[in-house]
């Protein structure tokens, strides 16, 4: 069931949570909400309690009338708030892509509050090629008439980061992104995005974030990358690993940005994560 709470800037934000457990924060990619999450819960209700956050101007969530509002340190902030409107002092971090960052931000500003991080296809240096991608379509509308329609096409659009996908899984794949609409199939995200990713990116340089993953130092941590992913490239993976040799990490076979977190590979690494989480 979702549930809001209210910002201190008045946006009521949706988030779910079930299980019981250690307290898992699940924190989906810049344009995703709380339903990428869907398999987290199936799987480890029983160990974890899993909570599921739409950031603002996602999923269930308001959209904010000043979309420069749309950054890493405000929806860092509102995960924050989350955890403080929920009564919980230490939660990990699940972090898919845009997720991952946001967990980086929070190990600089309140890694009191971090009992451990599990990055999702993300790490500290993104191939420029997956970042324009991400401009490819973010902002614009669905191509898509209906679910069954993307389910159809998907396979074209993304199968050469994601072969061997079944049409069942495809048609999971769009529900959780689109919603239905007249024509076409509606984004479940605030358009303005694009608008905000564009003036914070007008410089064209990306920041250092390699000090903001060294601050998860004595953080129990773990990493998943898709095989084909087209914004972690294997070389930072593989630094990931270098600088973290106790990090728990796998690539994920026939998946690239971002696995579903269904696969063997991702089951494996989160069971093995969750059970190294102390609060």
């Amino acid at each position: 069931m979702v549930h809001y709470f209210t910002t201190s800037d008045g946006l009521n934000l949706a988030y779910d949570v079930q299980g019981t457990g250690v307290p898992v924060l699940c924190l989906a990619g810049l344009t995703r909400n709380m339903d990428d999450f869907e398999p987290v819960v199936e799987h480890f209700a029983d160990r974890a309690q899993i909570i599921r956050l739409d950031s603002r101007g996602r999923g269930a969530s308001d959209h904010d009338p000043n979309v420069m509002n749309y950054t890493i340190p405000q929806e860092s902030a509102d995960a924050l708030a989350l955890l403080n409107h929920l009564g919980i002092d230490k939660a990990a971090i699940l972090g898919t892509s845009r997720g991952g960052l946001i967990a980086m931000a929070r190990a600089v500003t309140a890694k009191a509050r971090l009992s451990g991080v599990l990055l999702n296809d993300i790490g500290p240096e993104m191939d420029p090629q997956g970042l324009s991608h991400i401009m490819d379509y973010l902002g614009r509308p669905s191509a898509y008439r209906s679910f069954e329609d993307a389910a159809d096409k998907l396979p074209k659009a993304l199968g050469a980061q994601f072969p061997n996908v079944s049409h069942a899984q495809w048609l999971t794949y769009a529900r959780r992104i689109w919603a239905e609409g007249g024509s076409r199939l509606e984004l479940r995200y605030d358009p303005g995005l694009r608008e905000a990713i564009e003036a914070q990116s007008v410089t064209g340089a990306l920041p250092d974030l390699w000090p903001l993953f060294e601050a998860f130092d004595g953080l129990p941590l773990a990493l998943l990358r898709g095989e084909n992913s087209n914004l972690l490239p294997r070389s930072t993976y593989e630094e990931m690993q270098r600088r973290r040799p106790d990090m728990i990490a796998a690539e994920v076979k026939d998946r690239g940005h971002v696995p579903f977190l269904d696969e063997p590979e991702s089951l494996d690494v989160i069971a093995r994560f969750v059970a190294r989480i102390e609060v």
